[in-house]
């Protein structure tokens, strides 16, 4: 929690920066803490735990920008630090787009609403915590003589953050997490030695799933042994949705504002256009009470609102922050993404999809890869499942799929209703047409 004495200490620091010189300024405080255990098999692994507070200045002077952080927040500390950081700033070059955001695009309210911070999360005891840790052990250790290890990880955390700045911004913000997983490893056939997880992930302690981690990792585990490579070919793409959001990482970093301005996004001079298949609907709502991600400003302090990414496959936007608004000459609209979320097209959960396949990959994980975001082509290695009559009929792995995301985004078939929750990045089981695998 950011208190009224750091507060008045981010509006003096302020009015310090203006007074020694600064055109503009934004002075932002915080404070957060982490913590995090680890237990393997029998024994504690792993603790750690962490605090940090501190400022971050950014200075506009004479046309020139700079940005720096410090957690010496003593004021005489910050005369001499805020002193040579405008002295500092003086020797950098021009640049006219360096500018606060026009004060008419600020969020303004009492940052209250989206239930996003667990008053109770100093409360719980490590010994609590600790519980958890060992019965997900415990659903799992010695069960199986095929078993290697197993691992369970817990960690939570607080962020906070207060923000004002010389044009009239001033906003602050609380969020708290509760990570809780297992992962299992097993001997397999020779010397292959498969691993799989399972994690749940929640803003409040009480929402966290606290039981059965153990047993689905340990199922997922089970269900690689004798994984193999199949024949290469082209066939339909069933992602789960565990691992369903990895294709739209790369889609998300094309749409920034850096991206477009550098002409290093497969997106540039897209906009109104059809990208995707009818099917698509991106959206970024980032008022979903409960949910990672959710705010109401963004890191610049504007106002954040619903947005259409893509509207029936025609993109509708990119994330300009105020800087690369005025390079690209484009209206700005926000500096990054909040919650992504994408509606069903035929409201079938991952089973139903599932049944209804004939043939093809159920790609369950990624192994490595890459994309190139100038072109949209991409390689990344992939494990699953080889699919026959809505049955998956053996586990495969050390394949690549390959292709173009913007010809993946078209080939898409059915969009699942199932969204997994405990992510900003709220994508469902996903099933595409015509997808390049690379095996034997």
């Amino acid at each position: 929690m950011i208190t009224q004495d750091y507060k008045n200490l981010a509006q003096w620091a302020l009015k310090y920066a203006l007074d020694k010189g600064c055109s503009d300024a934004r002075i932002s405080v915080y404070n957060g803490t982490d913590n995090s255990f680890e237990y393997r098999d029998t024994r504690l692994d792993k603790l750690q735990q962490s605090s940090q507070n501190g400022m971050n200045i950014r200075f506009y002077v004479a046309g020139r920008y700079a940005s720096f952080s410090t957690n010496r927040l003593e004021k005489n500390r910050l005369e001499k630090f805020i002193s040579n950081g405008i002295e500092t700033t003086r020797y950098l070059a021009k640049d006219e787009f360096r500018k606060l955001p026009d004060p008419s695009r600020f969020y303004k309210g009492d940052g209250k609403g989206l239930n996003i911070f667990d008053g109770s999360v100093e409360k719980i005891s490590a010994e609590d915590k600790l519980a958890l840790l060992k019965n997900n052990v415990n659903e799992v250790y010695k069960t199986d003589e095929r078993v290697i290890s197993v691992t369970s990880n817990y960690s939570d955390g607080t962020n906070s953050s207060y923000a004002v700045t010389s044009n009239g911004f001033e906003g602050e913000s609380e969020t708290t997490y509760f990570e809780l997983g297992a992962e299992v490893s097993m001997k397999g056939p020779g010397d292959a030695r498969p691993s799989d997880g399972w994690y749940d992930s929640a803003v409040f302690w009480e929402n966290l799933q606290k039981k059965n981690l153990g047993k689905t990792a340990f199922d997922r585990t089970v269900r690689k042994l004798h994984q193999e490579k199949i024949e290469s070919g082209t066939f339909p793409m069933l992602l789960d949705n565990l691992s369903s959001s990895r294709l739209f990482y790369p889609l998300i970093s094309a749409l920034t504002g850096g991206a477009i301005q550098q002409k290093s996004s497969f997106l540039v001079n897209k906009l109104g256009e059809k990208i995707a298949s009818e099917k698509l609907t991106l959206i970024d709502d980032p008022h979903i009470r409960n949910a990672r991600g959710a705010r109401w400003f963004d890191g610049e302090g504007v106002a954040t609102k619903k947005y259409n990414i893509i509207e029936k496959g025609v993109l509708n936007m990119y994330y300009i922050d105020t800087y690369y608004g005025g390079k690209l000459k484009m209206e700005p609209t926000i500096q990054s993404p909040s919650v992504l979320t994408l509606p069903t097209s035929s409201n079938n959960n991952f089973d139903q999809i599932l049944a209804k396949l004939d043939k093809g990959i159920w790609v369950t994980g990624f192994n490595g890869g890459n994309s190139n975001e100038t072109t949209g082509d991409f390689s990344f290695g992939i494990e699953g499942f080889l699919v026959e009559k809505g049955i998956a009929v053996k586990p495969i792995n050390e394949m690549n799929i390959t292709g173009n995301i913007l010809t993946l985004l078209n080939n898409i078939l059915e969009i699942g209703n199932d969204p997994r929750t405990v992510s900003s990045y709220r994508i469902p089981s996903l099933l595409f047409d015509a997808v390049s695998f690379s095996g034997k």
